[in-house]
């Protein structure tokens, strides 16, 4: 049995289809099946119940999923331990990481590091929040950034990065009085907003509950370069963070309906059990090392 059947058993059971693990795995629909199928064979066991809904542990499988749990803590355990023996700092850190938040202190983390840890490789893999976010909790990604509007968990050890206002930015022209507007009308325009898991999203979500309205026409994209584009392109109304919102006013672009609608923060975490792990703690050192710099 692999360490990596193992990882594939846990991901698929958790996120219940095939199509989501391989995301989260980076690997191919086809190659998940065929761990999970090496497994079932070795083990002589059904694991996984195949249904229209999604893939569903058997009794079996779900006696063996803490088991599973606990081998790859270990496997991890004993690789950092590896690391403790050898006395020096080297090994690979997957780092997730959004697409535009985090750019900047990205650069300069990745910088500081070359300089303090020569010998730790860095592997980058960009997703989005809620993506990074189950990797590193499936242990996919050893830390990543991600925008954080209080629900990232306690089993998270974050280091706040910035904080940042969200605004919701509208083609120039469309609005009456962006100060104060009709609501009514807005809402009848056509929306460009993410999936509600991301920050965006939810600032979406809590704006519809306060207006007490929700658009007829909704387009969801998830980067936010493409939301201004769109936006920029009179596709629609949409949330723009801080940075991006105030370029593209200034740019004359857009127009920000009713000052700013809601506030975030960009966030680097580990996990917490993972702590004392000197790869990561020294990875978190420089990234506090850039942000008093």
């Amino acid at each position: 049995m692999e360490i990596y059947q193992l990882k594939t058993f846990v991901t698929v059971a958790k996120e219940r289809t095939i199509t989501r693990a391989s995301e989260l795995l980076f690997l191919s629909q086809p190659a998940v099946s065929a761990h999970i199928k090496a497994m079932e064979s070795e083990l002589g066991l059904t694991l996984f119940e195949r249904t229209a809904k999604g893939m569903n542990l058997t009794s079996d499988g779900a006696k063996l999923m803490g088991r599973a749990e606990q081998m790859i803590a270990l496997h991890q355990e004993f690789l950092d331990e590896a690391r403790r023996v050898r006395g020096q700092l080297s090994g690979v850190v997957r780092l997730g990481s959004i697409r535009s938040a985090s750019a900047k202190v990205l650069g300069q983390l990745l910088a500081r590091l070359s300089e303090t840890c020569p010998d730790v490789q860095v592997q980058l893999q960009h997703a989005t929040s809620s993506e990074t976010l189950a990797a590193l909790r499936n242990g996919h990604l050893d830390a990543a950034f991600f925008v954080d509007d209080g629900v990232a968990g306690d089993d998270l050890e974050a280091i706040e990065v910035e904080k940042f206002g969200i605004y919701l930015a509208a083609p120039t022209g469309w609005i009456d009085n962006v100060a104060d507007p009709d609501w009514q009308k807005v809402a009848s325009m056509p929306w460009i907003c993410p999936a509600s898991v991301s920050c965006c999203g939810r600032a979406a979500e809590r704006l519809f509950s306060r207006i007490g309205l929700r658009p007829q026409k909704l387009v969801n994209v998830d980067q936010e370069g493409v939301t201004r584009t769109l936006v920029a392109g009179g596709v629609g109304v949409g949330f723009l963070h801080q940075e991006s919102a105030h370029s593209a006013q200034q740019a004359g672009e857009v127009e920000l309906i009713g000052g700013l609608r809601d506030e975030a923060r960009l966030a680097f975490a580990t996990l917490s059990r993972r702590s004392h792990d000197p790869v990561l703690a020294a990875v978190r050192s420089a990234l506090r090392d850039v942000l008093q710099s």
